[in-house]
């Protein structure tokens, strides 16, 4: 079971993160913001998919502009990604966004952060400091190197630049593509601050290979009681990182989306193509929305022991195999139908 840190409600539009609440879904467009029409589609598209809080980037203020429009189409709480120019920032809140990303190490403290603070809390919106690897301040490069005492000390020295312009209305996100270097600055962060956490990996990688990268780096950080909110970062369609999201969440056992699906690997044992079986198992199920766990085993004899814990599964041989709820045998069912037998199983639940 694992023991979350405690940090305090921030809210971003109308989804509460942090103080014990669901871990939140994020993900980013790939879309230029400034084409409205594509990027509201492409939001449209990841609510569909299960995403909770949507960021955009916004590199001018043709893009701030859009942002207006953009708000008025979508369901969820909109993101404004601000790097350099902090006027941008300033635009966005005017637009009606939900919460301010910036970067204090390049978008310049001082009168430029103290206005983007004043802006944010009249608007009754949190900001994200958002460090990375990428973009550490040079004094603390040189003082501290790519260290994650670097990493912490920047987001602290930003958290502090707002704290003093009476602004605490803060989310904190460190990112790396260096795992062990990202835990250990999560880990001095959240000995120092109560703020809520964004994780994630910066630039995680392809679709295959990110989606790895980050089950590891995420899961580990997870496991550890850190975050409150999360984005799977994975070149492609933005899409596929809520899938990804939510089944790190799901086999962290912190949220479940719908029936979770688990199948053994198949061995020279096996009669049955497992692979094929597990797939359309998976497929068929995607429709219902009950929070189970199902089996596809390929044994007989050990399928049932094996998988005592879930809610319901199959466990099958050549021509024929067993139905079985909480490690106990329900019925025999023949090798024609194994996927219905199993669904009507899973509706009687």
């Amino acid at each position: 079971m694992i023991t979350r840190e405690k940090t305090k409600v921030v809210h971003i539009g109308g989804v509460p993160i942090g103080g014990g609440h669901p871990i939140v879904i994020q993900s980013m467009t790939n879309t230029d913001t400034r084409d409205s029409v594509a990027t509201i589609a492409q939001i449209q598209d990841l609510v569909k998919a299960g995403c909770e809080i949507v960021r955009v980037a916004v590199p001018d203020i043709e893009a701030a502009d859009a942002l207006k429009r953009i708000k008025k189409e979508i369901t969820v709480p909109l993101v404004a990604d601000i790097h350099f120019d902090y006027r941008l920032a300033l635009e966005s809140v005017k637009n009606g966004v939900d919460k301010l990303r910036i970067n204090p190490g390049n978008i310049g403290n001082g009168l430029r952060l103290q206005k983007v603070a004043e802006a944010a809390k009249a608007a009754e919106i949190p900001i994200r400091v958002g460090v990375n690897s990428g973009s550490l301040e040079k004094d603390i490069m040189k003082k501290y190197g790519m260290t994650p005492e670097g990493l912490a000390e920047s987001a602290l020295l930003n958290v502090s630049m707002l704290e003093n312009y009476g602004f605490n209305n803060i989310v904190v996100s460190v990112k790396a593509s260096n795992i062990p270097l990202m835990l250990e600055a999560h880990k001095i962060l959240a000995a120092r601050l109560s703020y809520p956490l964004h994780i994630g990996l910066t630039h995680a990688g392809t679709p295959y290979k990110g989606a790895i990268r980050s089950a590891a780096g995420l899961g580990a950080l997870l496991a550890a009681g850190l975050g409150d909110t999360l984005r799977v970062s994975l070149s492609g369609d933005p899409v596929g990182e809520i899938h990804c999201a939510k089944e790190v969440l799901a086999a962290m056992g912190l949220r479940q989306f719908g029936p979770v699906v688990i199948a053994c690997p198949a061995c020279g044992r096996t009669d049955t193509n497992m692979a094929h079986l597990s797939s359309q198992i998976e497929e068929r199920l995607e429709t219902i929305n009950k929070p189970i766990t199902v089996a596809v085993m390929g044994c007989v004899v050990n399928g049932p022991g094996e998988a005592r814990e879930v809610d319901v599964g199959i466990a099958v041989g050549r021509g024929s195999g067993v139905l079985f709820r909480k490690g106990e045998i329900v019925r025999k069912v023949y090798e024609s139908e194994f996927i219905e037998a199993l669904l009507e199983e899973v509706d009687n639940l």
